[in-house]
């Protein structure tokens, strides 16, 4: 052999050795020319396929976890009333152990703030893990989907039942299936409204016939919303009206694990014997794809994942479940539709690289922050007042001169007790040289309860001169759990 043939060998050979992953392009659709389409068309029904696999046994997890949470916490008693109530009527809202007032809007705000914040975070890393395992939508769906297999059968035979003719047996498994899709929105929507309403009063004026209209209205509109959105429209929600399939986009980069077809180990698609090898199948340019379609037939909304990602994902991961138990019967490795980052693709990179890289930038931003605001919010509703103060002039009577050349003000107090039991205050003022409280001083405020008190205020003659001047309350609470709280006002001064 001469030199110059020895030494394209070794290069052949070392080529060889390091040579990247086979990149086979995925081959589109042949499309005609002109395609026509009607702004107005109506959507191709989906008959998603029933799977079993790992990601669906969480999926159905979260599914009885997030419903009986919903539906068994209005139920629950604590301190002889419902544990979780937004009383409107009252003001009141009880979340446990704490009382909350309409002043304590801030701690709702800081729950939006905390939710985005999580939504975000949890995008960046894994995509759209709320739409496909905690989403209401996801979650009635999934549900609803349940009970539409058990009445009408799986897939085929849904297909047949729809495609055959009226009759006796078509009737009879529809209106069995509405009527029980029916039910679980009213009792969906009776439940919402449990929160507002005490749940077990609702459930007397509901046996009795005596439902208020109100009520009535909203448990019929929470209802059949849910019997709407999960039974007829499903995917519908999740490709038009939601607005998270829209800017999911902006939350992710070449590092999010998303599901992903494997087009390099897939490609080209074909059916095949069992018995026939991966290198025969390589030498023929075939990958694992075996090209059955059931990726498709198992997802809600219906896309085909083997064309990449899509805004109608929801990140089930139903396509990777069923994949991976078609892998099982062809004795392939599994991961063919895999969790995987658009980097870890395109490099090949095993489990441990990808997650190396979880902890980049924009994770770690939005983790800080999280953080910062959930601490924020925790550490408020620990050290939170027992009780709260408003101080409102009454406008009845701005200033007055009352016996021995006093200057009276009169002033309004609402004290609100956020604590379950009878709560005693002291009432004091300061500011002024000589400024008394001309009222009684102590009060007594029930358990969630709010008063208002009528506080008169003297000042001596020559304390101050005329105008307004700024004075400061103070409430403070009797017993063990001693607190104070100062709130400021004016005192008006005649001239």
């Amino acid at each position: 052999m001469n030199p110059r043939s020895a030494s394209q060998a070794r290069a052949a050979d070392s080529t060889a050795a390091v040579a990247p992953r086979r990149v086979i392009p995925i081959q589109p659709e042949p499309v005609d020319e002109l395609v026509e389409t009607s702004l107005y068309q109506s959507e191709r029904k989906i008959y998603p396929r029933a799977v079993s696999g790992w990601f669906s046994r969480w999926r159905w997890m979260l599914v009885w976890a997030t419903q009986l949470l919903f539906y068994g916490l209005p139920w629950l008693i604590l301190n002889d009333r419902q544990a979780v109530l937004f009383d409107l009527g009252a003001r009141r809202f009880y979340i446990f152990n704490l009382v909350l007032y309409p002043q304590d809007l801030i701690y709702l705000t800081g729950l939006l703030i905390i939710s985005a914040l999580s939504l975000f975070l949890f995008t960046a890393v894994a995509g759209r893990l709320w739409c496909g395992y905690a989403c209401p939508q996801t979650v009635y769906t999934e549900i609803f989907m349940w009970v539409e297999r058990r009445i009408e059968g799986d897939r085929a035979q849904r297909i047949k039942l729809d495609q055959s003719p009226l009759g006796w047996a078509k009737v009879s498994r529809k209106v069995v299936k509405h009527g029980v899709w029916i039910a679980i929105g009213l009792w969906t929507g009776f439940t919402l409204v449990g929160y507002f309403t005490p749940v077990r009063e609702l459930a007397r004026e509901v046996l009795a016939l005596g439902l208020g209209p109100w009520e009535t209205f909203w448990v019929l509109f929470y209802g059949f919303a849910t019997y709407g959105n999960a039974g007829w429209m499903r995917e519908q929600v999740c490709k038009y009206m939601c607005p998270y399939a829209r800017f999911q986009s902006a939350m992710f980069d070449r590092d999010t694990l998303i599901v992903s077809y494997d087009a390099q180990r897939g490609e080209g698609r074909a059916t095949r014997a069992r018995s026939e090898s991966r290198e025969s199948l390589r030498e023929r340019g075939l990958g694992d794809c075996i090209d059955c379609g059931l990726c498709v037939q198992v997802c809600p909304t219906g896309i085909d994942i083997r064309r990449g990602l899509q805004y109608e994902c929801i990140s089930c991961s139903a396509c990777i479940d069923v994949c991976n138990s078609v892998m099982d019967k062809m004795h392939y490795p599994r991961g063919l539709i895999r969790y995987s980052t658009p980097n870890g693709l395109a490099q090949g990179w095993s489990v441990r690289q990808m997650w190396r890289r979880v902890l980049r930038a924009r994770v770690l931003i939005y983790a800080s922050v999280l953080l910062m605001v959930t601490s924020a919010v925790l550490g408020s509703l620990v050290m939170r007042s027992p009780f709260k103060v408003d101080v409102v002039r009454d406008r009845g009577a701005i200033a007055r001169m009352v016996g021995a050349g006093f200057i009276e003000n009169v002033y309004r107090l609402q004290v609100m007790n956020a604590s379950e039991s009878v709560s005693r205050y002291q009432i004091s003022v300061e500011g002024l040289p000589g400024l008394r409280m001309a009222s009684e001083e102590a009060i007594e405020v029930g358990p969630a309860s709010s008063r208002w008190v009528a506080v008169r205020v003297q000042a001596p003659p020559g304390s101050a001169g005329p105008g307004s001047h700024p004075i400061r309350f103070h409430i403070q609470l009797q017993g063990a759990q001693a607190h104070e709280l100062a709130e400021k006002s004016v005192f008006l001064v005649p001239r």
